[in-house]
């Protein structure tokens, strides 16, 4: 059984066949396509039938709905399948949930096993298909599971509707191959993919030959008119390495001033930065004004200690720091099956930020006011670690909020995780979109990804890609060799 994850409004990636530009629902992300992208039909006007499994329900309940005229169908295996997921707290639970009351609803009036029309308009139908074995037996082929009985019936479908293209739309890599050793045309499910993720923004820019009077400006000053140095203002929040014939100066431009601004080397609660790009990103960690935040690198750069240790600098300011890392669970089961309390259960995933916390800690002798700082804060639960799956339907306010190995995350779950923001509350999001542990998601299509791309260039948003490995020579040289 296969365990996707949910999101935000993704899309199909294309057919072969030539589409119209307008229909195509796999070649741009969210934020270059409609929400209600779907594969376009030929030019011979060839209508579609899109047959959904389980991983792309639990992607996003709302993927019927993304295929504008094209007519969409579910195998019943899919429900069953559903029926195990409806349970839980976890986004896929939620997404579970979210699609079986529409579909109830959709069917209040109706048979299933009938073609129901879509709400919407220019929207095709929708159908639940039974598990009837076509000339081509896939349960014979490969074995009686689940995965197999879906490819039956969008064979069976394509049997019975030759005049129609028919396409097996699934998350799951290895059901794809299947479905084509099978002669069965099979997509990815891609809407809100980030096609580009070469060219994925990265928080910062080098500019060489900058007039010296400029740099020297920031220096005295502390800011100079962006016009000065470029003719087009950058995004919000964007820093920049400024490099004359003899001198050079870290700056960012300021989203509320408009202004380029320098940037100091501060240290956090006493991690030192050793590069531009860590400078940057302790600056926007510790920036009052900057509300959200993503740090994206590779093993290594310092992003979860970066991101710790300027919380830990801001203490003072907010009543807690909460510390989460994706749960990945065995099977379908969450983390409540495992022994203990909340703590035994989480311990095993959280290791590493304890390592980094650990690593603060010992930079300070045990007699320390800093050392003995972090143990109160720990003792006291104003440091504290705690399961994302809990978080929905809560209020984050007054808080620092760590989100580390976001790259396991959907668009959904980052979005859910912002929108519980109250008042005065700081979210960090870091991650190597790299280096992901979630079988159904690429760096294309994880939570990272997709808000490094949706949120530049707004003013409370701020983004730093760490280029350097500084863990030790040893890591960088796996990092650069293996």
């Amino acid at each position: 059984m296969r365990m996707p994850n949910p999101s935000e409004t993704p899309k199909v990636s294309p057919d072969k066949t030539k589409k119209t530009k307008s229909a195509s629902p796999a070649k741009a992300s969210k934020a270059a396509a409609p929400e209600t992208a779907a594969v376009a039909a030929p030019a011979h006007n060839i209508k579609k039938i899109f047959v959904l499994d389980t991983s792309v329900i639990l992607y996003d309940h709302s993927a019927i709905q993304n295929f504008q005229e094209h007519d969409v169908a579910i195998p019943i295996t899919v429900l069953e399948e559903l029926d195990n997921f409806k349970k839980g707290n976890d986004i896929k639970n939620f997404e579970a949930r979210e699609f079986i009351r529409f579909i109830d609803k959709l069917s209040a009036e109706h048979k299933l096993q009938e073609w129901l029309p879509l709400n919407g308009k220019n929207k095709g139908h929708f159908k639940v298909l039974m598990n009837n074995a076509s000339s081509l037996d896939a349960v014979e082929i490969f074995g009686d599971k689940n995965d197999h009985r879906i490819l039956n019936s969008a064979l069976q479908m394509q049997r019975e509707r030759p005049e129609s293209k028919v396409v097996l739309v699934t998350k799951d890599i290895n059901l794809r191959l299947k479905a084509r050793a099978l002669n069965l045309v099979s997509e990815d499910y891609e809407t809100g993919k980030i096609q580009d993720v070469a060219g994925l923004y990265t928080g910062n820019d080098t500019l060489e030959d900058v007039p010296a009077n400029i740099i020297n400006e920031l220096y005295e000053k502390g800011h100079c008119e962006t016009e000065k140095v470029m003719a087009v203002p950058p995004a919000d929040n964007h820093y920049f390495i400024l490099k004359s014939f003899k001198n050079s100066i870290l700056a960012f431009y300021n989203a509320a001033s408009k202004q380029l601004e320098r940037v100091d080397k501060l240290s956090a609660f006493g991690v030192k930065p050793r590069n531009a790009e860590q400078t940057f990103a302790i600056h926007a960690l510790t920036n009052p004004d900057i509300k959200l935040v993503t740090v994206q690198g590779v093993a290594g750069t310092g992003k979860t200690l970066l991101a710790l240790a300027s919380a830990l600098e801001q203490r003072r300011e907010y009543k807690q720091i909460y510390l989460a890392r994706p749960v990945v669970p065995l099977s379908n089961k969450d983390i409540g099956y495992l022994p203990g309390d909340i703590k035994s259960k989480l311990n095993p995933y959280m290791e590493p930020l304890w390592d980094n916390l650990k690593y603060i800690q010992n930079q300070f002798s045990e007699t320390s006011k800093e050392f003995q700082k972090i143990r109160d804060m720990l003792d006291l639960e104003k440091l504290m670690i705690t399961p994302l799956a809990y978080i929905r339907g809560r209020s984050l306010s007054n808080i620092i909020f760590i989100v580390d190995e976001a790259q396991n995350l959907t668009p959904h779950e980052v979005k859910t995780i912002i929108s519980r923001a109250g008042e005065n509350t700081k979210i960090i999001f870091t991650g190597d979109i790299y280096q992901i542990d979630t079988p159904y998601l690429d760096s294309q299509s994880n939570g990272l990804s997709y808000l490094i791309d949706r949120a530049k260039n707004h003013p409370l948003y701020a983004h730093i890609t760490l280029l350097k490995g500084e863990r030790s020579e040893l890591a960088n040289l796996a990092n650069e060799l293996l």
